[in-house]
C-alpha cells in the first residue's frame, strides 16, 4: 500500500499545481481509440472546493479543446505496444493543443485494463479529542485492515464510503462532530501493476506529467450516473472496444468495480471471420447495419458487403440484415451474461435500487435496450455522460462517458486513502524508503 500511497499523494499535489495555473488535459486511452480534452480552469472558483462532498459543478471548468483518435498498440485495455501507444497519445494530445492554441504538460489518465479488483475493509479507532478531527480521519483509515492482494498489484483506488461515529452510521463526512468512536468502511480497488506502470511510463515518454491515474469504470459511472441514481444505488456498464467495466455506485461512492475482457473488437471479430470480410469491413457493418433484434422487414433489407479484395464476385456479395444479426447477438448476448455474472458477484439484487445504465461506444448498437433487460433481469437503460460547457457535438456520445467523466474527477475528486496524513509507523523504515525511490524514479 505505501508505494502508491506516496505516489497518489504526489500526483494530487500534480493536480493541485496544474489546476492553479488553470489548464489540465484529459487522457482516456482506450482499445479502440484515445481520446483527449484540454480543461481551462476558473482557478478563483476552484478555491476553497475540497472535501468530500458531491462532485463539483460543471461550471468550474470548460473544455477548450478535444480531439480523438484510432487507438493503436493497446489491446484489452492494456498497452501492448509501446511505441505505436506514445504515437497515439501524442496524436490525441497534440490535435486537443492545437484547437485549445495552447500547451498542457499535466494530464490526468484513465485505463481500463489491468485485471481490477474490489475490496470492502474496514478500521476503527478512538476520537482524541471528542471533535473529529483531520488527524482521527487518518488514523482510522490506517488501523484498516488492508487484505493481502499479492505482490503485483497496486492500489488504484482507496476510498472512504461510509463512516459511523458511535451509535450514528452513515456519515459522509464526520469531521467537526463530537463522538468517541469512530469507524470507516473503505473500498479499495487493486490493479496489476504492470499495467499501471506500462501507462505510466508510455504517457512519460511524451513528456507529459501524470497528475492522476482513475479506473475507467469509476470515471464512466461518475459521468453517465445521474445523481439520483449515484445516491440510490445503481450500475453502470461501459461496454467499451476491448472490455466492458461494471461498477456499482451507492451513497454517490463506488462501492463495486469489475472488468470483463469482452467488447465491442469482439463482434466485429465475429463479423469478420464470419463473413470473410477484412476487420475494417466488418467495423462498417457494425456500425451502419448492426442490431441484436430481427424483426420481418430484415429478411428482405439486403445489404452489399463490398470489400477491395479484387474478386468481383466476393466483393459483391449481398446478404440480408437478418443473416448480420445472427452473428452479432450471440456475442452480445455472451457479454451481458458477463456482466450478469459480475453483478451477481456483487449482490446487486440486494441493492435498495436496481438500475443499470449501460454506456460506451458499443451501448449503441440498436435493439440493445431491449435484449439487455431480458439477460440483466433488471431496469435498464442506455446512458450518454453528462453535458459539460465547451464539449464540442461529436464528444456527446456515449464513447465518451470515461472522458467526460475524468473532467468531472479533475474538477473535484473524491477524499481517499492519500489525501490524509496518515501516521508513518503504521509502515516499515525500509518499505517508506522503496515507496521514496519509486516516486522518484516515476516523476
Amino acid at each position: 500500500m505505501t508505494d502508491l500511497y506516496v505516489a497518489q499523494r504526489a500526483m494530487r499535489q500534480m493536480r493541485k499545481a496544474a489546476l492553479q495555473r488553470g489548464l489540465i488535459a484529459i487522457l482516456d486511452v482506450g482499445t479502440s481509440k484515445v481520446s483527449c480534452l484540454v480543461l481551462r480552469f476558473d482557478a478563483d472558483g476552484f478555491e476553497g472546493k475540497e472535501g468530500v462532498g458531491a462532485l463539483a459543478g460543471q461550471s468550474l471548468f470548460r473544455v477548450i479543446g478535444a480531439a480523438t483518435t484510432r487507438s493503436r498498440g493497446v489491446s484489452f485495455g492494456e498497452i501492448e505496444s509501446m511505441g505505436e501507444a506514445e504515437r497515439a497519445i501524442r496524436t490525441a494530445v497534440q490535435a486537443a493543443q492545437k484547437m485549445a492554441q495552447t500547451r498542457v504538460d499535466h494530464v490526468i489518465a484513465c485505463f481500463s485494463g489491468g485485471s481490477v479488483r474490489s475490496y470492502g475493509v474496514a478500521g476503527e479507532t478512538t476520537v482524541m479529542d471528542g471533535i473529529v478531527s483531520e488527524q482521527d480521519i487518518a488514523r482510522v483509515l490506517a488501523s484498516s485492515d488492508v487484505p493481502d492482494f499479492g505482490p503485483h498489484r497496486e492500489v488504484l483506488h482507496a476510498q472512504p464510503v461510509n463512516f459511523a461515529l458511535d451509535h450514528r452510521s452513515g456519515l459522509s463526512d464526520p469531521r467537526g462532530q463530537n463522538g468517541h468512536s469512530l469507524m470507516c468502511d473503505l473500498h479499495m480497488l487493486t490493479a496489476d501493476s504492470a499495467s499501471i506502470q506500462n501507462l505510466i511510463y508510455c504517457i512519460k515518454r511524451c513528456d507529459l506529467e501524470l497528475a492522476g491515474i482513475v479506473s475507467g469504470a469509476y470515471a464512466s459511472g461518475v459521468s453517465a450516473l445521474v445523481e439520483d441514481e449515484q445516491e440510490l444505488g445503481a450500475a453502470c456498464v461501459d461496454i467499451g472496444g476491448g472490455s466492458s467495466d461494471v461498477s456499482i455506485f451507492m451513497k454517490k461512492h463506488m462501492i463495486y468495480a469489475e472488468s470483463l475482457k469482452m467488447g465491442g473488437e469482439h463482434i466485429t471479430s465475429d463479423i469478420s471471420m464470419g463473413l470473410q470480410v477484412p476487420f475494417a469491413v466488418a467495423e462498417r457493418l457494425k456500425t451502419y447495419y448492426g442490431g441484436v433484434v430481427a424483426t420481418g422487414m430484415d429478411d428482405r433489407e439486403m445489404i452489399e458487403i463490398g470489400g477491395d479484395s479484387g474478386d468481383w464476385e466476393k466483393d459483391r456479395r449481398m446478404i440480408t440484415r437478418t443473416e448480420l444479426i445472427g452473428i452479432i447477438r450471440p456475442r452480445v448476448e455472451e457479454i451481458l451474461e458477463g456482466i450478469r455474472d459480475c453483478l451477481d458477484a456483487a449482490s446487486f439484487e440486494h441493492l435498495p435500487s436496481q438500475q443499470i445504465v449501460l454506456t460506451g461506444g458499443s451501448s449503441q448498437i440498436p435493439g440493445l435496450d431491449s435484449l439487455a433487460p431480458q439477460i440483466l433481469g433488471q431496469q435498464v437503460r442506455i446512458g450518454r455522460p453528462l453535458r459539460v460547457r465547451g464539449l464540442p457535438q461529436a464528444a456527446t456520445g456515449a464513447a465518451f462517458s470515461a472522458s467526460v467523466g475524468l473532467a468531472l474527477f479533475s474538477a473535484h475528486p473524491k477524499d481517499e486513502w492519500w489525501d490524509f496524513e496518515v501516521p508513518h509507523e503504521n509502515y516499515s523504515v525500509r518499505s517508506f524508503r522503496r515507496a521514496v525511490r519509486w516516486v522518484k524514479n516515476n516523476w
